[in-house]
């Protein structure tokens, strides 16, 4: 009998929409809750979660039996509709179009793990838009920077 096996994790990074500081730490947690029954759902798992308040980072094992497109595509709808439901604030809650997706060898899971938990520490000295050029950087992903982030425009 043929076998097929996979081990497929992912470092995926992406903020709210014009980074917006929406994801307060009361929210955090059942926010990060959330995500992963939605990863579950694409029968993934989600292996670590963190960010501040305008971004997350996730490290998570996907099924090869979805795309990671799909998988984001539905984890951002689902965990936008789910703050949305139970917050009245203003701006609504949305996350930005686009994200960053990188494989991770296990070698270098505790090590991302690591800086997942400490985003609040890392980005005292950082900036979110700076941590995310350099991932695309160290990644060596090739972009034009005007087109990364969204940008609020006034009409």
């Amino acid at each position: 009998m043929a076998s097929s096996f996979t081990n497929l994790l992912n470092h995926v990074v992406f903020s709210t929409r014009h980074r917006q500081p929406l994801i307060t730490p009361s929210l955090q947690p059942d926010h990060y809750a959330c995500i992963g029954g939605i990863v579950r759902n694409h029968e993934g798992i989600l292996l670590e979660a963190g960010g501040i308040a305008d971004h997350i980072h996730l490290l998570a094992k996907l099924s090869p039996k979805f795309a990671v497109v799909d998988v984001l595509r539905d984890l951002k709808a689902g965990s936008s509709k789910w703050v949305n439901e139970r917050s009245e604030s203003s701006p609504r809650f949305e996350w930005q179009t686009g994200y960053a997706a990188f494989t991770v060898s296990c070698s270098q899971v505790e090590t991302v793990r690591r800086y997942l938990q400490n985003q609040e520490e890392h980005h005292r000295t950082r900036s979110f838009k700076d941590e995310y050029l350099t991932l695309l950087k160290r990644h060596e992903i090739q972009y034009e920077e005007r087109y990364v982030f969204e940008e609020e425009h006034s009409g």
